[in-house]
Protein backbone atom coordinates (compact mmCIF):
# COMPACT_ATOMS: atom_id res chain seq x y z
CA UNK A 1 0.00 0.00 0.00
CA UNK A 2 2.84 2.40 0.87
CA UNK A 3 4.52 1.74 -2.50
CA UNK A 4 1.29 2.43 -4.36
CA UNK A 5 0.77 5.69 -2.47
CA UNK A 6 4.37 6.74 -3.22
CA UNK A 7 3.83 5.95 -6.91
CA UNK A 8 0.67 8.08 -7.18
CA UNK A 9 2.25 10.93 -5.23
CA UNK A 10 5.26 10.85 -7.58
CA UNK A 11 3.05 10.80 -10.68
CA UNK A 12 1.04 13.77 -9.44
CA UNK A 13 4.21 15.72 -8.59
CA UNK A 14 5.80 15.00 -11.97
CA UNK A 15 2.59 15.95 -13.79
CA UNK A 16 2.28 19.24 -11.93
CA UNK A 17 5.97 20.05 -12.42
CA UNK A 18 5.79 19.26 -16.14
CA UNK A 19 2.65 21.37 -16.57
CA UNK A 20 4.24 24.31 -14.77
CA UNK A 21 7.42 24.04 -16.84
CA UNK A 22 5.42 23.86 -20.07
CA UNK A 23 3.37 26.88 -19.03
CA UNK A 24 6.52 28.85 -18.12
CA UNK A 25 8.16 27.89 -21.41
CA UNK A 26 5.10 28.99 -23.40
CA UNK A 27 5.09 32.33 -21.58
CA UNK A 28 8.76 32.93 -22.38
CA UNK A 29 8.51 31.89 -26.03
CA UNK A 30 5.13 33.42 -26.84
CA UNK A 31 4.31 36.36 -24.57
CA UNK A 32 0.68 37.26 -24.07
CA UNK A 33 -0.53 40.04 -26.40
CA UNK A 34 -1.15 42.31 -23.39
CA UNK A 35 2.49 42.12 -22.23
CA UNK A 36 4.16 45.52 -22.33
CA UNK A 37 3.95 48.99 -20.84
CA UNK A 38 0.58 50.58 -20.03
CA UNK A 39 0.33 54.23 -18.94
CA UNK A 40 -2.28 56.69 -17.73
CA UNK A 41 -2.96 59.70 -19.95
CA UNK A 42 -0.86 61.98 -17.73
CA UNK A 43 1.96 59.41 -17.55
CA UNK A 44 1.84 59.36 -13.74
CA UNK A 45 1.13 55.61 -13.52
CA UNK A 46 3.27 53.31 -15.64
CA UNK A 47 2.31 49.67 -15.42
CA UNK A 48 4.62 47.14 -17.08
CA UNK A 49 3.32 43.60 -17.63
CA UNK A 50 6.39 41.42 -18.01
CA UNK A 51 6.42 38.22 -20.10
CA UNK A 52 7.30 36.09 -17.05
CA UNK A 53 3.94 36.77 -15.35
CA UNK A 54 5.27 39.56 -13.14
CA UNK A 55 4.43 43.24 -13.19
CA UNK A 56 6.26 46.39 -12.15
CA UNK A 57 4.27 49.57 -11.54
CA UNK A 58 5.77 53.06 -11.24
CA UNK A 59 3.94 56.09 -9.84
CA UNK A 60 5.29 59.55 -10.51
CA UNK A 61 8.97 59.62 -9.63
CA UNK A 62 8.67 56.39 -7.61
CA UNK A 63 9.96 53.58 -9.81
CA UNK A 64 8.84 50.05 -8.85
CA UNK A 65 6.21 51.40 -6.44
CA UNK A 66 4.36 48.09 -6.71
CA UNK A 67 5.56 44.70 -7.88
CA UNK A 68 3.91 41.33 -8.03
CA UNK A 69 2.52 38.65 -10.26
CA UNK A 70 -0.45 38.63 -12.60
CA UNK A 71 -2.61 36.20 -14.52
CA UNK A 72 -4.72 36.97 -17.55
CA UNK A 73 -7.83 35.01 -18.45
CA UNK A 74 -9.45 36.22 -21.63
CA UNK A 75 -9.59 40.01 -21.22
CA UNK A 76 -9.54 39.94 -17.39
CA UNK A 77 -6.39 40.40 -15.30
CA UNK A 78 -5.80 39.45 -11.66
CA UNK A 79 -2.92 40.93 -9.65
CA UNK A 80 -1.17 39.71 -6.50
CA UNK A 81 1.18 42.36 -5.11
CA UNK A 82 4.30 41.12 -3.31
CA UNK A 83 2.98 42.76 -0.11
CA UNK A 84 -0.26 40.75 -0.26
CA UNK A 85 -2.53 43.33 -1.92
CA UNK A 86 -4.84 41.99 -4.65
CA UNK A 87 -6.52 43.79 -7.52
CA UNK A 88 -8.01 43.14 -10.91
CA UNK A 89 -8.81 44.85 -14.17
CA UNK A 90 -10.21 44.40 -17.64
CA UNK A 91 -8.91 45.03 -21.13
CA UNK A 92 -11.56 46.55 -23.40
CA UNK A 93 -10.67 47.73 -26.92
CA UNK A 94 -6.94 47.77 -26.10
CA UNK A 95 -7.49 49.88 -22.96
CA UNK A 96 -6.74 48.58 -19.45
CA UNK A 97 -9.29 49.54 -16.80
CA UNK A 98 -7.65 48.92 -13.42
CA UNK A 99 -8.37 50.34 -9.96
CA UNK A 100 -10.36 53.29 -11.27
CA UNK A 101 -7.59 54.15 -13.75
CA UNK A 102 -7.55 54.06 -17.52
CA UNK A 103 -4.26 52.90 -18.98
CA UNK A 104 -3.32 52.75 -22.61
CA UNK A 105 -0.50 50.85 -24.26
CA UNK A 106 2.64 52.98 -24.44
CA UNK A 107 3.94 53.71 -27.92
CA UNK A 108 6.92 51.56 -28.95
Amino acid sequence: MRTLLYFFTSVIFVTISSTTMASDQTTKNHPHPYVGLWVTEDGYVRHELLPNGRYDEARGTRESAYRGRYEITGDHIEYWDDTGFTADGDFIDDVLYHGGMILRRAPD
